[in-house]
């Protein structure tokens, strides 16, 4: 491709610290920490390639002057539900995106949640500071519930690249695997795994790790959470919209299910009101992260650079990580 690229990055500021110095070296590169709805017209016009992770590109901008000149847009996550990509094929704009940079980081993360809710270490660390343990009559204190992971049966919906790092680790805490066949899909369940509805039925813990689409919104809403086990818990680390999140709320207060644990939710950040915001301050089974899984300086790294290969390929005429 002749000529220098001039790039621009709408949201920089969601990758923290990580250098953005090869971006600058290669090519004519604006960065913006933070971009508004109302400022992504402006700041797409005259650019060949946009660099983002959450900035929110839908068809009517796309189809705008504003976005006259783009060739390509280069997603910095996984997962494409904030493009329009049928819109950027319309326009024959290259989409690509980053799978698998944080299967280890988000796996790690996705353990950390099922400990928590399985040993609260955290709630516990909390008693200590408020001063509980040096009023204890006995040397121990034994606040929460607290039960092993060996023998208990982990259900894993979406059995992609962090799905399957999630099992492996899980494995070596002596947790039995239940795989779900992919949701929503019309084709049989393939060998060695179960349909959903039986995965939420056997498992002791199940965790989201499936990507939103039409047919994965609201997946876990009133009707699949009463086919969990009771006291069952919940792991979140993939998209909020795959939970409805009042049917969860009944749930986690009616004690149907033990425990859930939440990295996402369906707006980011929380207006203040979210209801499971103002769930998490009321009910002690609830624990909401602030969608930080992903987050390991590792795999920003990892991220950063593959985000820089997926445009030199794209320079060279290559296909690379393409999904439009």
């Amino acid at each position: 491709m002749a000529g220098k690229l001039s790039i621009v990055f709408l949201d920089a500021s969601t990758f923290g610290d990580v250098s953005l110095k090869r971006f600058s070296e290669n090519w004519n590169c604006a960065v913006h920490k933070v971009t508004a709805p109302a400022e992504v017209a402006e700041r797409l016009r005259g650019r060949d390639v946009v660099i983002l992770n959450k900035v929110v590109l839908d068809g009517a901008l796309l189809d705008s002057a504003a976005a006259k000149d783009l060739k390509m847009i280069a997603i910095a996550a996984t997962g494409t539900d904030n493009v329009d990509l049928e819109a950027a094929r319309a326009r024959g704009i290259t989409v690509c995106n980053v799978p698998g940079y944080a299967a280890q980081s988000v796996a790690q993360f996705t353990m950390a949640l099922i400990l928590e809710l399985a040993t609260r270490v955290g709630g516990y660390g909390e008693l200590v500071r408020a001063g509980a343990w040096e009023k204890s009559p006995i040397y121990t204190l034994l606040e929460f519930p607290s039960f092993e992971l060996a023998g208990k049966s982990l259900g894993i919906v979406g059995y992609g690249n962090i799905g399957r790092r999630v099992a492996e680790m899980a494995r070596g805490f002596g947790l039995e695997i239940l795989i779900a066949a992919r949701p929503g899909s019309d084709r049989p369940v393939p060998q060695g795994r179960l349909p959903l509805d039986e995965v939420l039925k056997r498992s002791d813990i199940i965790s989201l790790h499936c990507p939103l689409t039409p047919r994965t919104r609201n997946l876990l809403d009133s009707r699949a959470l009463a086919l969990m086990k009771p006291g069952a818990l919940l792991i979140n680390t993939a998209r909020g919209t795959l939970i409805d999140a009042e049917a969860l709320i009944q749930a986690l207060r009616g004690k149907r299910l033990a425990g859930a644990a939440l990295d996402v939710l369906t707006q980011e950040p929380p207006p203040p009101d979210h209801p499971l915001i103002q769930a998490a301050k009321e009910l002690d089974n609830l624990l909401v992260t602030p969608h930080c899984a992903w987050s390991a300086r590792e795999a920003r790294e990892r991220l950063m650079d593959e985000v820089v290969e997926n445009i030199l390929a794209f320079t060279r005429e290559q296909d690379r990580n393409r999904v439009a």
